[in-house]
């Protein structure tokens, strides 16, 4: 069983400080986790896992297709429990059938109900890249990801220095883990960049506020070197912000809360993957011509291409994958 913080309500952080919160929870669980198994004892564990490197980038740079990380979840802080018969295995089991490229599973135990024990199940049911999703403060977290068999890790750029950021970064491509480095605004944009970053997610929810805008990730994709494979999070709820989201440029999407919440969530991403593929346009002005990714990208250096935004008109959405 995972350790966690038996006086911490996940309801009672103010949205103000809710990111700080969950930073100093993940800090004081991860510091009882390394107590509990030394560094040295879990890097040993994780060796015994083959490099899975590539296969998270790889399956996001597909062409030709809708590219959906879905995930499982069973809370989140704004809505509470999203989820009492959560069962993420088979969850897992009907968004590998529905067709996901790769599956998200949230493993922070005190605001989201998650746990490695999740991770661990779903990569003993699927075969699809899995994504650690959790907030990331140290390299303890990268070693357990391997071990319990994920494909790659999240970065945040508002929980991490700078400097945090690019060290956390080489080190998880160190260990045979691709990354996902998400951003809200294009100041934390720039500090992706410069760390490196080959993956990129816009999270359209700030998680300071919890408020959602999906005009984040459309006000980002022009800034997004077009060699950067460019994924959008949160707040996506109809096949239509995918389609426009798509024409704009962006590769993949993140999304969990949308399924969550119903009855079958492997059908309700097998519905939505049917009407994008079937009525997906680009629109005027957007300059979808994006390369697939070639992993020799990862050692060229100097000025990279940036796309070409759309100038799009878009209702409000409120979800929280």
């Amino acid at each position: 069983m995972n350790p966690q913080p038996a006086t911490r309500n996940p309801q009672s952080a103010t949205t103000a400080d809710l990111l700080e919160a969950i930073i100093a929870s993940t800090r004081r669980i991860v510091e009882v986790r390394r107590a509990q198994e030394p560094i040295a004892a879990l890097a040993e564990r994780a060796a015994e896992w083959p490099s899975r490197a590539g296969r998270f980038l790889g399956a996001l740079a597909r062409a030709g297709g809708v590219n959906v990380i879905a995930e499982c979840k069973r809370r989140s802080p704004s809505r509470g429990v999203l989820r009492a018969d959560y069962d993420p295995a088979a969850i897992a089991t009907g968004y590998a059938a529905a067709g996901a490229v790769a599956i998200s599973v949230l493993t922070e135990p005190t605001f989201f109900d998650g746990s490695l024990d999740h991770l661990r199940a779903v990569r003993a049911v699927v075969d699809v890249p899995l994504l650690r999703k959790d907030f990331v403060v140290s390299e303890y977290q990268l070693l357990e990801a391997k071990a319990a068999g994920a494909d790659a890790v999240l970065l945040i750029v508002a929980a991490l220095r700078p400097a945090e950021l690019k060290v956390l970064h080489d080190h998880a491509q160190r260990h045979g883990l691709d990354v996902l480095v998400e951003v809200h605004d294009a100041a934390e944009l720039a500090i992706a960049i410069d760390a490196g970053a080959l993956i990129i997610g816009v999270n359209n929810r700030n998680l300071r506020t919890l408020e959602v805008d999906v005009h984040a990730s459309e006000a980002l994709i022009a800034q997004i070197p077009a060699d950067v494979i460019a994924v959008s999070e949160s707040g996506l709820t109809h096949a239509s912000d995918l389609a426009r989201l798509i024409a704009l440029g962006y590769r993949a999407f993140l999304i969990g809360e949308r399924f969550m919440v119903t009855a079958d969530p492997g059908a309700e991403l097998s519905a939505i993957l049917t009407v994008v593929g079937a009525d997906q346009r680009v629109g005027p002005g957007a300059d979808t011509q994006v390369r697939p990714y070639d992993v020799g990208d990862a050692a060229r250096t100097g000025p990279k291409p940036t796309r070409v935004g759309a100038d799009p008109c878009v209702g409000p959405s409120s979800d929280e994958p």
